[in-house]
């Protein structure tokens, strides 16, 4: 008797082994199933950021009709030190994130982002992806009431009041600019008083071109790194000063976004021989180039 009955215990103790083996199975293939999409960073408000990494999970089988159940999660690191691991929720617009009791919902939407802590935005507000930086791009500057995110480099002059002035009485254009430092004009006929790219806003227009921004110029459309422009360019000249511009207007924005190069440079013919050298325009372009491709748009 007493043999059956160890017997017995022998036979319970290891079916219970094999379901706990099974269901850590279950959880290891789980794992092992969901794997990473992208990680970006979100710069927000008040130089607020998070850092998002996107997962991807085995897809759940559901009942013909019904609703597909979301399997994915996102890992998010937040500028003051949380860290939480967050699960895939239903949602009719963008990616849907949250914890077991909904307090804490991260919501992405296109190349924003939304925070929600107890159902209020509080601390992390208007966030928007930031760009990697390809080299030389530190700084970051965010406009979330336009919805853009741009990288410029760390000696540039930071210039939020900017307004462009050029299109006459009643036509000026706000945005931010980035002046060049007197460092890269310095012994050339390049200007650094107002060499620069800017970021320029026009609102309510549906119909985003260049023409809007630059006038006295043929307009032509332009794909570069994906993004369709409608692009216009003008030169223009007047005592020994040498001003061009390239006008790069991002189609189907609204409000209208672009990006202006501004080039003020002197005549070289009007200096000694010798003393001045012709700016790098090659070396400037390529790096108001990788300004204007970190733009971000919300």
């Amino acid at each position: 008797m007493k043999k059956r009955i160890t017997f017995i215990l022998l036979i319970v103790i290891i079916l219970i082994f094999l379901v706990i083996r099974h269901i850590k199975n279950r959880e290891s293939g789980k794992k092992v199933a969901s794997y990473l999409v992208t990680s970006v960073t979100y710069i927000c408000k008040d130089n607020k950021t998070i850092e998002a990494s996107y997962y991807k999970g085995e897809a759940k089988v559901v009942k013909a009709g019904e609703m597909p159940i979301p399997s994915g999660s996102v890992k998010i690191i937040l500028s003051d030190g949380r860290k939480l691991d967050l699960a895939q929720t239903v949602s009719a617009d963008g990616g849907r994130y949250a914890n077991n009791d909904e307090s804490f919902i991260f919501w992405s939407k296109g190349n924003g982002a939304l925070v929600l802590e107890n159902n209020i935005e509080k601390s992390y507000i208007g966030c928007i992806i930031v760009a990697k930086d390809t080299g030389g791009l530190s700084n970051i500057y965010l406009d979330s009431t336009s919805g853009f995110s741009v990288r410029y480099p760390s000696n540039y002059l930071l210039n939020t009041v900017y307004k462009y002035q050029n299109l006459g009485s009643g036509r000026d254009i706000s945005g931010v600019k980035f002046v060049i430092p007197n460092t890269l004009s310095l012994g050339s006929n390049l200007s650094s008083f107002d060499t620069g790219v800017s970021v320029e806003i026009i609102p309510m227009v549906s119909d985003c071109k260049a023409s809007f921004f630059i006038d006295n110029t043929d307009i032509k459309t332009i794909t570069d790194n994906g993004i369709e422009y409608s692009f216009g360019s003008t030169v223009q000249g007047a005592a020994g000063n040498r001003y061009e511009e390239n006008v790069w207007a991002i189609v189907g924005t609204n409000p209208c976004l672009a990006v202006r190069y501004f080039i003020h440079s002197t005549n070289i013919d009007n200096y000694p021989k010798g003393k001045v050298i012709e700016f790098d325009k090659n070396g400037l372009m390529k790096e108001f180039d990788k300004i204007r491709l970190s733009l971000i748009i919300r």
